[in-house]
């Protein structure tokens, strides 16, 4: 609450007014002061940091679905992250129609479960493929069969199970898919009033083109929602890229076959003495018989050594390492 002015001080002001010390004009001009408005219904749990770093992490996991389900349908398969929303459940759960695939998801260790939904027509597109055909969704939506659900699963399992790399760099998941629901009454699994994420995936199948909507609920990544920043994501990405990067490249290299080759020496000939060598002839090297030899690795000079043999095989001491540029 604002202070109450004195009648002191409000003659104050108005002599100051009156005696021009006080710019009414400069008090007009200043900029108003902006007002959000804030709903105490749908507070907001999610910020823009935290939907732009959802949108990152599901951006890598379109890239693994666009290379994981063409090898299951043996057709291409277009993946790309449409949008990010936050928006209460009731809202995404009354915007179903029936019927729909929604996967409900196990987040372990990460309490509470989430929902994977796949378009109708996406389904449709799936089962005709993995039964032989061309991979067309239904003119006419229809209630989906028990059969079908169980093929279904297959690749809900898989979409699921892909999760797991685009979440290590904020914690490492577990996830689980629990059941396949068609209808969106019976996949209750958090309050209505509850603040949710919605990602929102456009797939193409062939020529079959749908949506996928990944519902993120504010309790299950509540405990990791200080992770959810650019800045902690990208630092601990590089750190974890760099270490596998590195053992990859070392693991590479120690497996790598390169030529070693002991140089004994140098000598001059003419032609015609190089046309008449015989047996037992004698080149005369511009070495002792007591000096090092030169060892190559590739075309680098890395060692000294001295020539001998090993059970019957010609072979040479290292004495000296050259450490170059």
């Amino acid at each position: 609450m604002a202070d109450v002015m004195s009648q002191e001080e409000i003659d104050r002001l108005l002599n100051q007014i009156s005696s021009g010390e006080f710019d009414m004009e400069e008090v007009k001009n200043q900029p108003e002061k902006s007002v959000k408005n804030y709903d105490f219904a749908r507070p907001a749990k999610f910020s823009k940091e935290h939907l732009r770093t959802l949108e990152i992490i599901f951006e890598h996991y379109c890239r693994l679905l666009s290379t994981d389900l063409p090898a299951y349908l043996r057709k291409t398969v277009s993946v790309e992250v449409m949008n990010s929303e936050v928006v209460i459940y009731s809202e995404f759960s009354n915007a179903l129609s029936n019927p729909v695939l929604l996967g409900v998801v196990n987040f372990t260790p990460l309490k509470g479960n989430i929902i994977m939904e796949i378009g109708a027509n996406i389904g449709y597109a799936i089962i005709d493929r993995l039964l032989g055909g061309e991979g067309n969704s239904l003119e006419k939506n229809r209630d989906f069969s028990e059969i079908e659900l169980a093929i279904l699963e297959r690749i809900f399992n898989i979409c699921v199970n892909l999760l797991r790399e685009p979440w290590k760099n904020v914690v490492s998941i577990n996830p689980r898919l629990e059941r396949i629901e068609t209808n969106s009454q019976f996949a209750q699994i958090i309050s209505p009033s509850e603040t949710i994420a919605i990602i929102t995936i456009n797939m193409q199948i062939g020529d079959v083109s749908g949506l996928m909507n990944i519902c993120l609920p504010f309790t299950c990544l509540e405990p990791v929602m200080d992770k959810l920043n650019t800045k902690y994501w990208f630092s601990t990405m590089q750190e974890k890229d760099n270490y596998s990067y590195h053992e990859a490249i070392e693991s590479l290299i120690s497996r790598a076959d390169v030529p070693v080759k002991a140089l004994l020496g140098h000598s001059t000939i003419t032609v015609a003495d190089f046309a008449t060598l015989q047996l037992g002839d004698i080149i005369k090297l511009d070495r002792r018989v007591e000096d090092e030899l030169d060892i190559y690795v590739g075309d680098i000079r890395k060692f000294k050594a001295l020539p001998g043999s090993f059970e019957d095989n010609y072979a040479v001491r290292i004495t000296d390492i050259i450490r170059e540029e």
